[in-house]
């Protein structure tokens, strides 16, 4: 069985507005009416969440809650359920907990014993996976030779493997590896059981996620290890970087804090959200559905969690600015290793210094520098300087310090503005070689 790790914000918000409309000219609820829901989310709870003692605590408070009134405010399914949801997450401290309303999905669920529905329901998910590649939202070559991967979710391997596969193929030849979770919401473990082993030897068992979980009543343990046989090859010696940001949720979560425990990767970013638990979605009437968490996970190091703390990174960084600072610090490692790649992290470094703090530049300074300068042109538009030659090109310059400037879609020379007595006298290209040409102001 394979349950979903992922941010109840997202699912949450979908599941309100779909059920305000559905219901909303549907009759009150009577206070009758909300304990018979309540005591029928008790016992979704007792059957199915993985801390009985806080069960427990949720019972009592949302009894107390009925008795007091509270709920008398929400006439509406969709209203009640919202306060359910922030009762469970307030009482249990765990956000994923959600109540929604969704009288097709519980149909759907109770007749999945239906081959012919069940592979509709499939088909449907397929289709949705397709239309966003599966999670899998860029994958890239760097500057330098490091390979760089983006996905949002982890999609469910069964139907994602060949997509999955081609992206890590993508990255095969790179000499290090950014993967980046920093607005990954999670999903289904097994993907991140699949990436993760790319990562390891397959001569060795290595247990990656040690978990167990209620199935309705009954209690599964299981651990997910290295897979033995993957599609292309494995990057065992392949420096690996992850990013991390406080929107990095669940299985993003358990990737990133696995890797780390593991010695395999360097986590740089923000701290993650902290939401560690498997969930499931359960039936609680014919109306009324409720998101659990259904078990723990626990680190194959030491066994613990992070469950309502995050995982830490190695390098604190504001997110916005971790993917820069993670391509200079895979390059600087690099060049440590290999004198060859020293030339080429110099030449890249003062652009990747830009990215991570923008350099501040005098406006003044820019707009002297607008001038005519040996068949040259460089005009001031907007707030940005702009190079123009032979009459018809033109592409803007943007400032890696104080007067040097990366040229727009050109990665082999620069330019530098060469100043004398205060005024800006000259333009001078810089190339990748360490070749200098000069170009005079004429104006």
């Amino acid at each position: 069985m394979r349950y979903h790790l992922q941010l109840i914000k997202m699912l949450s918000a979908l599941s309100i507005i779909c059920s305000s409309y559905a219901f909303a000219d549907a009759p009150d609820l009577s206070r009758e009416d909300k304990g018979a829901i309540i005591a029928s989310l008790n016992n979704t709870l007792t059957a199915n969440y993985v801390f009985p003692d806080i069960t427990r605590k949720i019972a009592s408070a949302l009894q107390d809650h009925l008795k007091k009134g509270d709920y008398d405010s929400a006439t509406t399914k969709a209203e009640f359920a919202r306060k359910l949801t922030d009762d469970l997450v307030k009482v249990s401290g765990d956000l994923h907990f959600f109540v929604g309303v969704d009288s097709k999905w519980i149909a759907d669920f109770e007749a999945k014993a239906n081959p012919a529905l069940k592979a509709k329901i499939r088909k449907e998910e397929l289709n949705k996976l397709e239309e966003t590649n599966f999670g899998f939202d860029e994958v890239a070559r760097l500057k330098g030779n490091i390979g760089y991967i983006r996905f949002s979710y982890f999609a469910d391997p069964e139907l994602a493997y060949e997509t999955a596969a081609s992206v890590m193929r993508f990255v095969g030849n790179t000499d290090a590896l950014i993967i980046d979770l920093r607005y990954n919401n999670g999903g289904y473990l097994e993907m991140a059981q699949f990436l993760a082993s790319y990562f390891f030897s397959s001569e060795k068992d290595q247990l990656l996620f040690d978990y167990y979980y209620n199935e309705d009543g009954k209690r599964i343990a299981r651990g997910q290890w290295v897979l033995p046989g993957l599609p292309g090859k494995r990057m065992v010696e392949k420096p690996l970087y992850i990013l991390t940001g406080s929107t990095s949720f669940s299985s993003a979560e358990w990737l990133s804090y696995s890797m780390k425990k593991l010695g395999r990767a360097t986590l740089i970013g923000e701290r993650t959200a902290g939401g560690a638990h498997p969930v499931a979605r359960k039936p609680v009437n014919r109306d009324f559905f409720v998101q659990v968490p259904i078990g723990q996970i626990q680190d194959p190091v030491e066994h613990g969690d992070f469950e309502g703390t995050g995982v830490q990174p190695d390098i604190q960084s504001p997110s916005i600015r971790a993917l820069p600072l993670a391509h200079k610090l895979a390059l600087e490692n690099l060049a440590k290793k290999d004198e060859a790649k020293r030339a080429e992290i110099e030449w890249l470094l003062p652009s990747l210094m830009a990215a991570i703090q923008r350099p501040q530049v005098d406006v003044t300074m820019l707009k002297n520098a607008a001038g005519k300068y040996e068949g040259r042109l460089l005009v001031f538009d907007n707030g940005t300087l702009y190079y123009i030659w032979r009459e018809r090109f033109r592409v803007a310059l943007e400032p890696l310090g104080d007067d040097l400037f990366a040229v727009e879609g050109v990665s082999d020379f620069r330019y530098r503005l060469i100043t004398s007595r205060g005024k800006v006298a000259a333009l001078e290209r810089v190339n990748r070689d360490g070749s200098i040409q000069r170009y005079k102001r004429h104006d």
